[in-house]
């Protein structure tokens, strides 16, 4: 594995890989071993087994690989027989920074998680913890992010502070 995605060269480019379940790691280590640059962000995670501290590498992005390659270097991936579909990047420079700034990240807390993206006035479901099930509109509301669960109809609402890891979007 790379440790920083670098910039294209002209007759490669970078490339999101749909793997498929589980098998990230796999595919990473055939691109490795067929010397196709890639980056497979992973996060680590400890848990403990009678008494015992186990760590785990897991993908911060299931199902996703990034690799740069080139017409012959996809074939080579795609005869992995791991992928399940490539995604072409019409901006090559946005996800290299994009990829840059998740690698450094991970790099001061290997421990951070992937979160689906959420914007304020989205319709969400809240996946877990006391409010489990609840849907509403994520507000903005003094610089912090919370969920309405509104009454339209008498215009009263009720705001809920829920942290950002407990939502999905719907």
């Amino acid at each position: 594995m790379t440790d920083e995605p670098q910039s294209p060269t002209p007759d490669s480019q970078w490339r999101v890989i749909h793997s498929r379940p589980r098998c990230e790691k796999k595919l990473a280590q055939y691109a490795g071993f067929h010397h196709i640059e890639h980056y497979l962000p992973l996060r680590r995670e400890t848990r403990v087994y009678q008494r015992r501290r186990v760590t785990f590498e897991y993908p911060l992005f299931p199902g996703y690989l990034f690799a740069s390659c080139n017409c012959d270097s996809l074939a080579t991936l795609l005869n992995s027989h791991q992928v399940v579909r490539t995604l072409d990047v019409m901006d090559q420079d946005r996800l290299i920074f994009e990829l840059d700034q998740i690698r450094r990240a991970l790099n001061v807390d290997p421990t951070l998680g992937a979160n689906p993206m959420v914007q304020p006035g989205q319709t969400v479901r809240v996946k877990s913890g006391p409010f489990q099930g609840i849907e509403g509109r994520v507000v903005t509301v003094q610089g912090r992010t919370r969920v309405m669960l509104s009454v339209e109809m008498i215009g009263q609402a009720v705001m809920v502070d829920v942290g950002m890891p407990l939502l999905e979007p719907i």
